[in-house]
Parts: C-alpha cells; structure tokens; sequence
C-alpha cells in the first residue's frame, strides 16, 4: 500500500469517527434537552428585577440649586452608581421638549448602557369641568407622544385629587384625605375618572406606551380604588404602578391587592428621614410577594428623603439590590 492509499484510508477513518463523534453530540445534546424540557425548574435560574432610579430621587422638589440636576446629569449618575436603567419624571424636563433633545437623551442612555424604562407624569381628572378634564386628557396623550419618542415603554399616570386642600403639605398632614367639592360625590370622580382614561385606550395603543395607574393620592389613595378604576376602563393598555411608600398603613396587604396588575414598581426609601412622613418598609417582604404573583419588570428608586442624595441613593441601591434579587 502506498503512502497516498494509506492516506486516503486515514481521512475515510478520520471522516467516520468525525460522523460517529457528531451523532454521538446530537445525540447528548438531545438528551440533554429533552431532561431540561421534562424539568424546566431545574435548569433556569430566577433573573432578578432590574434596578432603576427616578431622576426624582435627585431633586425631591428641593429648593437647593444642587439638587435640580438636569435629565442629562440624573442620567450619568445613574450610569456612575451602577442602576440598570432610568425612569424620567416630566416636570424635571423644565419645558425643553425639543425633538432634538429627546434623541439626545436616548444617545446618552445607550452610551451608558442604561434603559429609559419609564415615565412618570401628572394629570388630573378629578373635576366637574369637562373642559379641565380635557385638557388633562390632552396632556396625557402628549407626554405618551413624548415616551414613544424616547423609546420609553410604560408611563405613570394619576387619577388626580379633589383640590380641596390648601397645599400638598397640608395633605400629607391629613394623611393624604381630602374633602370632595361641594354638591359633588366621590362616585361623581370616580365616573370623571374612568371616562378619561377610557378616552386615553386609543393613543396608549397607537403609541405603544403602557399606561399604569398609580396608588397616588386622590381616588388612587386606596388599593381598592386603583382597582375600581382599572377594572372598569378593562383594557390591556391601563394595568398598575405599585408605589410602596403611599400607603400610610397597613401597607402589605394593600400591595397584595394591586400585585396582580402591577406591570411597573416604585420603591420609596427614606434615608435621613422622609420629606412628608417616613416609613419603615419591609422590601425582602416586597419582593416575596411580587415573587408569587410573577413580576418579573423594574424597580424604580424614588429616595424621599432628607439625607444628601450621594449618599442615600447608593445605599437605596444596595437594599434594593439585596432585596430582588433571586427570591425563593
């Protein structure tokens, strides 16, 4: 046998052990697919929530000329601390809408390897003026035009309150209750209410933004009314955000109640004592019980309170972090 047939006798040898060798893999790999498909639970492992930070937990409404950072600076603090993404709250835009900056601000976010992941606005439906109640509606489909455009998928949005109150302070001071109007009811704001998002549905669809009524004060006070109002308008496009900080008492179960819904969540934390009131919040218990209902979305930092932010909000990092990550 010459050098040549002995080698073409190799590479034909070579060339069977080669297929033997990769149906063999096939085969493993097979097997091995086929045991993870039979037992799913024990080949994935939990993905934690994401972390994300308000720009509101830099500002908290504060007087101070250092605390009013721009969208821009929240933006690259965020990036700096170690957050997965950033939810921009409207007011803290100080009126510069421009097209050009929105696309600025989705350039930095990439560049910083963060997501824009929410929006968080004000509105108010919570008045016998129909016009006033128009002109809220108008608002709103605004800001979704604006979230489309910063490619932001969820907005917060409020029921509004009464106004019956002098101020926000002396709100919080009554424990976030207010009186209705005179001559009007509170089954009259909750009518007012659920009209106005049932007027939102349509531009929440065509701009792709999903709308998440908040526990904040108002008709929004109670879980139960959160509730009332999302089950009544019963469209895809209007679910839940949970803030953990407005409920004054018996927080828990009331969180139990909105968990099923909830498709974005605000966490309060309140380092140095809280602005309007501070609460003891217990976020391994939290999480747990977003756990069982399957949330699987973000965790927004809102730092409420009156310690200085670069201290606070890497701690509020730390805790929230340690909380959500894999739950058993």
């Amino acid at each position: 046998m010459t050098n040549q047939d002995r080698n073409q006798v190799n590479r034909r040898g070579f060339g069977k052990q080669a297929m033997l060798g990769g149906a063999a893999a096939l085969m493993a790999g097979s097997a091995v697919r086929a045991e993870a498909a039979s037992d799913p639970a024990g080949t994935t492992t939990p993905r934690p929530n994401p972390i994300a930070i308000s720009t509101y937990s830099f500002w908290r409404f504060s007087e101070d000329p250092a605390d009013k950072l721009s969208i821009e600076q929240c933006i690259d603090e965020s990036a700096r601390m170690g957050f997965d993404a950033v939810e921009i709250l409207h007011i803290q835009m100080f009126d510069d809408e421009s097209p050009a900056r929105l696309q600025r601000l989705k350039r930095q976010a990439l560049i910083n390897g963060l997501d824009l992941c929410g929006f968080s606005t004000h509105q108010g439906f919570v008045s016998p003026d129909a016009d006033e109640r128009k002109k809220n509606i108008d608002h709103t489909i605004h800001c979704m035009q604006l979230a489309h455009e910063l490619g932001i998928p969820t907005m917060r949005v409020n029921t509004g309150r009464w106004g019956t109150s002098k101020d926000f302070d002396e709100l919080m001071a009554n424990r976030g209750i207010e009186p209705t109007l005179e001559g009007y009811t509170e089954e009259d704001g909750f009518g007012w209410v659920i009209d106005s998002m049932e007027k939102l549905m349509p531009a929440a669809e065509k701009y792709g933004v999903l709308l998440g009524l908040e526990n904040h004060w108002g008709l929004g006070r109670t879980a139960e009314g959160v509730m009332r109002i999302v089950d009544a308008v019963d469209s895809p496009w209007l679910q839940v955000t949970m803030d953990t900080g407005n409920f004054l008492e018996d927080p828990y179960d009331r969180l139990e109640i909105l968990a099923p819904k909830t498709v974005y969540v605000q966490a309060k934390t309140y380092y140095g004592d809280g602005v309007w009131y501070t609460l003891d919040l217990d976020y391994p218990r939290i999480a747990k019980l977003l756990k069982q209902h399957d949330y699987k979305g973000y965790i927004a930092l809102e730092f409420e309170g009156k310690e200085s932010w670069k201290v606070a909000i890497p701690k509020s990092l730390n805790l929230l972090r340690s909380a959500f990550g894999s739950v058993s």
